[in-house]
């Protein structure tokens, strides 16, 4: 069934965090009309590395430019090894300039991320926001229903929903999804320290999980500490001197003294894949699609390539003259991300296994791989290439161009 009369080529995004309002302009870029719905926001003190490709999206859409002073370059990505462990791997560096890179990411405060995009929607002629939440989405056939809690209504062709794990839109589509549990809670932090980290991200595998320093501006670095559930609920409890010292030793110590310079986060870790990315005329993007632990950077920057490679394909179809909301849309979507995101999901998932088990030969398997990395420079050029991204269908937006 083609789109209802009136609004072949309206789509709306939902949600407002950095995946939908990618998704906002790249839509908006390739001439479409965007309804942004989201709610007004809450504060968010976390920080993301983003990879090279969602530099140059962001470069494309004209946000980096005011982003870009306020980021951090990850020159260096390197892993040690932090367990107890009777075999332990060797050192690991990962070096963006072996791959002529400046950087292999840009770690920035989510808050100047969010500030950033949102500036961008305002200025976007094509986009208008409301400031809403959706109650219900019905796919008519010809068209989707969103009911707002304003008590408003409105029908579109395509309903891009970046609206969060919990995703209304995802539950309305009828779409499940399959869950994994770990026993493991992420602490999230920032810290000022009195060393300068030299644009080195630093990963210490430890037996509960990665604990790792990201680079900030000036003398400042973001933290991601895996813990067991009791360890985490004794991090969040200590008082923020003893919390800092506590990281300084997790740290080895390598950034000199630390100072707690942010709120504490916890969340559990879980991974959560889709069954579908897109039903009728409802297509995922994000955590509505995916969720995957905070190991490797690629939670938000697989959500851009979502909101990428949504607009790349809806712009196909568009300038084809077909139903930007249609079978087409919906079927090629799922096939160009699913590949993506099934393969990140299992080489985190795989790793993170790898670190909580005590089975002597897995550990002497994990050290061994490293050590080969170590020693093999094309198999470590190969690894880095398909950890910054995709090295296949790779949207044009990442490549910094817009349609």
């Amino acid at each position: 069934m083609s789109a209802k009369p009136g609004t072949e080529r309206h789509i709306a995004v939902v949600g407002g965090g950095a995946s939908g309002l990618v998704a906002a302009l790249a839509l908006a870029s390739s001439g479409l009309d965007v309804t942004l719905i989201a709610p007004a926001r809450s504060v968010d003190p976390r920080t993301t590395a983003l990879m090279d490709g969602s530099v140059n999206a962001l470069k494309a859409l004209g946000v980096w430019e005011r982003l870009g002073p306020q980021a951090a370059p990850l020159r260096i990505m390197r892993v040690l090894d932090g367990t107890t462990r009777l075999l332990r791997a060797p050192q690991v560096d990962f070096r963006a300039g072996e791959l002529g890179l400046e950087a292999f990411a840009w770690n920035v405060e989510n808050e100047a991320l969010l500030a950033a995009l949102e500036e961008a929607v305002a200025g976007a002629p094509r986009i208008r926001r409301l400031r809403a939440s959706v109650t219900d989405a019905a796919d008519q056939g010809g068209h989707v229903r969103l009911a707002l809690d304003t008590g408003d209504a409105l029908e579109v062709a395509l309903v891009a929903a970046a609206d969060g794990r919990q995703s209304p839109c995802r539950r309305a589509a009828g779409i499940d999804v399959r869950t994994r549990d770990y026993p493991q809670v992420a602490v999230t932090a920032t810290l000022a320290h009195g060393r300068p980290h030299g644009d080195i991200s630093t990963e210490f595998h430890t037996e509960t999980g990665p604990f790792t320093l990201v680079p900030l501006p000036g003398q400042r670095s973001s933290i991601v500490c895996v813990v067991s559930p009791r360890e985490a609920e004794t991090l969040m409890a200590l008082d923020e001197d003893a919390f800092s010292r506590v990281m300084e030793r997790k740290a080895r110590s390598i950034l000199g003294a630390m100072r707690l310079d942010s709120p504490r986060g916890s969340f559990p870790l879980s991974a959560r894949t889709a069954t579908l990315f897109a039903k009728g005329r409802i297509a995922l993007i994000g955590e509505a699609a995916h969720i995957i632990p905070p190991i490797g950077a690629q939670g938000l920057n697989l959500g851009i390539r979502d909101a990428a490679t949504l607009a790349e394909v809806v712009d196909d179809v568009s300038r084809a003259g077909g139903d930007v909301g249609g079978a087409a849309v919906s079927e090629a979507y799922e096939s160009r991300r699913r590949a993506d995101v099934e393969s990140r999901t299992f080489a985190v998932d795989l790793l993170n296994r790898s670190l909580l088990s005590g089975f002597l030969p897995m550990a002497g398997v994990r050290g061994l791989g490293l050590w080969l990395l170590d020693k093999t420079p094309m198999l470590r050029r190969a690894v880095m290439r398909e950890g910054v991204g995709p090295t296949r269908d790779v949207p044009a937006l990442l490549t910094g161009k817009v349609a």
